[in-house]
C-alpha cells in the first residue's frame, strides 16, 4: 500500500543546507565548520526550523558514521522535536559532546531525523502481578 506524501514546512536560516533524505531517514547538515575540544559540550545549530505535519512529531538521533568519522556523541542520545515546536527561532540542533579533538567541515550530515506518528491516549492500570515469566534482569537477554 502506497503511503500519503508528508508536507513538512521548513524555514531556512544562514548557511543551512537542505535535509537529504536517505533511504527511511533524512540527514541533517551543520551549516559552519565547527571545532570542538575533548570533553567539550555545543549544541551545533541547523540553521532550520521546521513544522511537522499534523498529529506527527521528529526524531534526531546521529548518523552511524559521527561517532566513528568526528568523535561526537549526543549527549540526548536521541531528540524529539514536538509538533508545537514551530517557530521561526525554535532552531533544530545537535547536542554534541567530543570525545577528541575535531574539526567538523560546513555542510557535514551529522544527524538524522524521521518524522513518527504522535502517541495516542495511554491509560496505565495498576495491577498486583503482570503474570508474565521473568527473563532474568536489566540487559540479560541473549546470555
Amino acid at each position: 500500500m502506497k503511503q500519503k506524501e508528508q508536507t513538512i514546512q521548513i524555514r531556512y536560516g544562514k548557511n543551512a543546507f537542505p535535509p537529504e533524505r536517505h533511504g527511511a531517514w533524512i540527514d541533517l547538515a551543520i551549516p559552519e565548520a565547527v571545532h570542538m575540544e575533548r570533553g567539550e559540550f555545543r549544541i551545533l545549530p541547523f540553521n532550520i526550523s521546521m513544522k511537522m505535519p499534523d498529529g506527527y512529531e521528529g526524531h534526531i538521533v546521529p548518523r552511524s558514521s559521527t561517532c566513528k568519522n568526528w568523535g561526537l556523541l549526543m549527549a540526548d542520545s536521541m531528540g524529539i522535536i514536538e509538533n508545537d515546536y514551530c517557530g521561526d527561532d525554535d532552531v533544530w540542533g545537535f547536542p554534541a559532546y567530543a570525545t577528541r579533538t575535531v574539526t567538523i567541515p560546513e555542510g557535514t550530515r551529522i544527524a538524522q531525523f524521521r518524522i513518527e506518528r504522535i502517541m495516542g491516549p495511554i491509560k496505565f492500570e495498576a495491577v498486583p502481578t503482570l503474570g508474565y515469566e521473568n527473563r532474568g534482569g536489566y540487559g540479560s537477554t541473549g546470555k
